[in-house]
């Protein structure tokens, strides 16, 4: 036996201090005094009582010193050590898409929850605790904890994931555990069935339940008809559903398609909706469609996250327009070939400071100052542009001409200015030197200086350059010239979201538009993001299913998207099969000595102890009355 406060053994000293009290207090003598002499001679009428014994009091020493000794050791906490009675416990909860799955009322996580309660609730006492929680990465909730009361209440306040399990970093971090624990009895808790496991004990808490799910959703909206097309999956049995299409949050489907599924094959559906034809032709929808579609799956299964699947139009909030100030009528065709209808042109004479607009194009023309409210793009400068970000030095004429290098770089932003291009020769006769003094992504250049490149001004809004005559060069003449020009104004003007339907689990881009004061994302359960708007884009996880709201202040007026997360299709799947989930090595058997908490029978000995004590006492007291 040992004690964890020893300290409290000092109680003990309690001990000898009655015992001293209980001597002085024998030593007195009774004396007769005159005022008491009257009640003296009086006792002879009264009825005799016989006298305590003085084994009472000696009774009453004897329990008082058994009652400080029985509190010296409850301060000091009696323990039995049980050699080798306690374990150190590792478990491995999967928190994925999967289990938040129902069965029998729960969620196969509480059901996983509850069996790691039940197993730190029956372990000895003095064992530890690791939990290791899985969803697209590993988080170490607690190690190493021995209290079981912390233990149970971190585990319970434990959330699960709706993302994609990610298995191959979950068992290179219990590998490490194992290896620095060989010991340790490790628990994976899943619903998942594995082949092979090696090292670990497997809680399997799914059964056998349907799930249905909505995949592969398109739609098309021509001449104000919308046609929405997809496949339904059944993971366990054939069955005969219906898929329901809302529009706009309205509560009564206008539309409804049976669909027959089998297990092995999903069920394909196709349903059209064109409403009340309006004055313009376009029909009910118009010529901008709808706000929001959802479609639902009309069936009741075990997994409700992936019964639904939502599809938002952000057309509205992505309208921009283009000045365009050059002498050029074939840049002019060029940008309105690409559908950019909002194009206003005006010559250089003409040009004075005006604001107002998404995006400002110079062609062999520099202003006085730079536009502040909006993206640029400069074709050949002709002088220096304050808060452009770079200065142009000198004209280098090539008296042969020369090929630009496309740049071989792996950024996004390379990626994205180069995509779709041919890789066709670009020959200059003659290109502007520029310096630059900003952090500029170079896309072309010549013999290492930058001819072609991007980024963002001194205003924090976005910047490409053509530091060349387009009339000196080729490119006007190729192939790639239109999506070149696609490619950079999509980056000049982009739209703010590059989709609006995300697999739980990915990242969403949300572009930072000229303007942008601020970026707001909300999650499903209402946690909220802020972005960086000093950058080109900002990025964050999409780790919760259900929609999501992305709020842009943009010259004092708010711009609200709507993004939808669903289930990754990895997760639809209610009955999971693994292949392997191994760990090398030879387990041991080091195991760690067990506690016997004897703290309870000491406290009921105190009180066995203090009511003796107190019936002696009354005793006592009822006799010498």
């Amino acid at each position: 036996m040992r004690f964890l406060y020893p300290l409290g053994l000092l109680g003990l000293i309690g001990i000898p201090i009655l015992i001293i009290i209980y001597i002085i207090k024998s030593k007195y003598t009774e004396q007769t005094i005159p005022s008491t002499y009257l009640w003296t001679l009086s006792e002879k009428f009264l009825k005799r009582k016989k006298r305590v014994s003085p084994l009472a009091g000696l009774i009453s020493l004897l329990l008082q010193i058994l009652a400080v000794a029985t509190i010296s050791l409850a301060i000091a906490h009696p323990v039995f050590v049980v050699e080798g009675g306690a374990r150190e416990y590792c478990f491995v909860l999967d928190a994925s898409g999967s289990m938040s799955a129902v069965q029998d009322g729960k969620t196969r996580f509480e059901l996983g929850k509850d069996e790691i309660a039940k197993l730190i609730d029956e372990s000895e006492n003095g064992s530890t605790y690791t939990l290791l929680c899985v969803s697209d990465g590993v988080d170490v909730v607690f190690e190493d904890v021995e209290d079981k009361k912390q233990a149970l209440l971190l585990l319970g306040e434990v959330k699960p994931s709706h993302t994609e399990a990610d298995m191959t970093e979950t068992l290179g971090k219990t590998q490490a555990y194992f290896n620095e624990h060989r010991s340790a009895e490790l628990y994976l808790v899943t619903d998942t069935a594995y082949k092979t496991l090696q090292n670990v004990k497997l809680i399997n808490v799914a059964k056998r339940v349907e799930n249905y799910a909505l995949t592969d959703v398109s739609y098309n909206l021509s001449g104000g008809t919308l046609t929405v097309t997809g496949a339904v999956a059944s993971y366990v049995g054939d069955a005969d559903l219906s898929v329901r299409l809302y529009l706009d949050g309205e509560k009564t489907p206008v539309a409804v398609a049976d669909v027959t599924v089998r297990a092995d094959e999903n069920g394909v559906f196709s349903m059209t909706y064109s409403g009340k034809p309006t004055a313009d032709g376009e029909g009910y929808l118009g010529i901008n469609g709808f706000s929001s579609l959802r479609l639902t799956v009309g069936a009741s299964d075990a997994l409700t996250l992936d019964n639904e699947y939502v599809i938002y139009n952000t057309r509205s909030e992505s309208a921009y327009s283009i000045l365009l100030v050059s002498d050029s009528y074939m840049l002019e065709q060029v940008i309105r070939s690409l559908n950019y209808t909002h194009v206003d042109v005006v010559s250089p004479e003409k040009y004075t400071d005006t604001d107002g607009y998404g995006l400002y194009i110079f062609d062999s023309f520099s202003p006085a100052e730079m536009p502040r409210d909006g993206s640029v793009m400069i074709i050949n400068p002709t002088g220096e542009l304050s808060g452009a970000g770079f200065s142009v030095q000198n004209e280098i004429v090539l008296d042969m001409g020369g090929t630009l290098s496309i740049s071989k770089s792996s950024s996004t932003l390379v990626q994205k200015l180069t995509a779709g291009l041919g890789l066709n020769e670009v020959w200059v006769s003659a290109y502007l030197k520029c310096g630059l003094n900003r952090n500029f992504t170079t896309v072309m250049s010549y013999n290492a200086t930058p001819v072609v490149f991007a980024g963002t001004n001194d205003y924090g809004n976005r910047e490409v350059v053509l530091a060349f005559d387009l009339h000196k060069s080729n490119l006007a003449v190729l192939p790639d010239f239109l999506p070149f020009m696609r490619n950079l104004l999509e980056y000049s003007f982009p739209t703010v979201l590059d989709g609006t339907n995300y697999a739980c689990g990915e990242e969403m881009t949300v572009n930072v538009i000229p303007g942008c004061e601020s970026i707001r994302v909300d999650s499903p359960s209402g946690e909220v993001y802020y972005l960086d708007t000093a950058s080109v884009a900002g990025t964050v996880n999409m780790n919760e299913v259900g929609t999501w709201r992305v709020t842009l202040m943009v010259g004092g007026s708010e711009r609200v998207y709507s993004v939808y997360t669903s289930v990754s299709e990895a997760e639809r799947d209610p009955v999971p099969q693994g292949d392997s989930f191994a760990l090398s090595g030879e387990p041991e058997k080091n195991y760690r000595d067990g506690i016997y908490d004897v703290l309870i029978f000491t406290f009921i000995c105190l009180a066995v102890f203090v009511v003796a004590d107190w019936m002696v006492y009354c005793y006592e007291k009822y006799q010498l009355r």
